[in-house]
């Protein structure tokens, strides 16, 4: 069956679903906090797995008008097949906490317009993020496994931070696959993460450089500037006290 393309606009759809995309990672965010730290009784568990769903069922919608709208589907479709893989790996559903990262755009009003600072608030908060995600995620895989070494929530953050940083103490470690398929996402993200702090790292320093340097020219110019202007001043006086001098001689031959 042929899918026909939705009449509705991307920007306006990433616009106005935005709001209920962060506020359903919240309740997601504590919804599954909840499962995997507190393991609350039947009723309780019962509505945050329904919580848990319903924000599925959100972002499975945000996928699908997504991909539907793309002008590209094919193209859309290959260049965020992560999202697909996050939807559909249970393992992987705690990364669609990224989805808190918009939240920063009210901080980005009073951070100032720099785009690095820009940058630089966006890679601290995803690395906080994914970090988080990674932790709750691995948990809830690891803690009744048997021989596991992650078994609390203090474990978890302690080993995805080591893991996201590439630091990898060795002293806590995944035993299961599922476990070890997480760390490798979150391995592969902090690489990013990090990646992308350096990059921006560089280049203020380069910024910072260049801009020591037109300074330096500018300095250096005006200097230039400065004793040409001198020079011309000093010239000009020399002709207008020569002019007035030269004058007297006529005024008193024609006396």
């Amino acid at each position: 069956m042929r899918l026909h393309r939705t009449s509705i606009d991307p920007t306006l759809w990433r616009r106005r679903f935005e709001v209920p995309l962060i506020i359903g990672a919240v309740l997601y965010l504590v919804a599954y906090s909840i499962q995997v730290t507190s393991h609350p009784g039947p009723a309780a568990s019962r509505f945050l797995e329904g919580i848990v769903w319903g924000v599925w069922c959100l972002f499975l919608v945000d996928y699908l008008v997504s991909l539907l709208s793309a002008p590209s589907r094919g193209r859309w479709f290959i260049r965020h097949l992560h999202e697909l893989v996050i939807l559909l790996l249970p393992m992987l559903r705690p990364l669609r906490l990224l989805r808190l990262i918009p939240l920063l755009r009210v901080l980005n009003r009073s951070g100032g317009d720099a785009l690095r600072g820009h940058i630089v608030l966006y890679v601290i908060s995803a690395m906080t993020v994914l970090g988080y995600a990674g932790a709750l995620a691995v948990l809830d895989v690891e803690q009744d496994a048997p021989g596991a070494t992650i078994v609390t929530l203090p474990d978890a953050l302690w080993w995805a931070l080591t893991t996201v940083t590439s630091v990898g103490y060795g002293d806590y470690y995944p035993v299961t696959g599922a476990g070890r398929l997480v760390a490798a996402g979150l391995m592969i993200g902090g690489i990013g993460v990090l990646s992308a702090v350096t990059a921006a790292f560089a280049s203020w320093l380069v910024e910072n450089v260049g801009t020591a340097r037109a300074e330096a020219e500018a300095t250096a110019s005006d200097t230039r500037m400065q004793d040409q202007l001198t020079s011309v001043s000093l010239q000009i006086d020399t002709l207008t006290r020569q002019l007035a001098h030269g004058s007297h001689p006529r005024h008193d031959s024609e006396d």
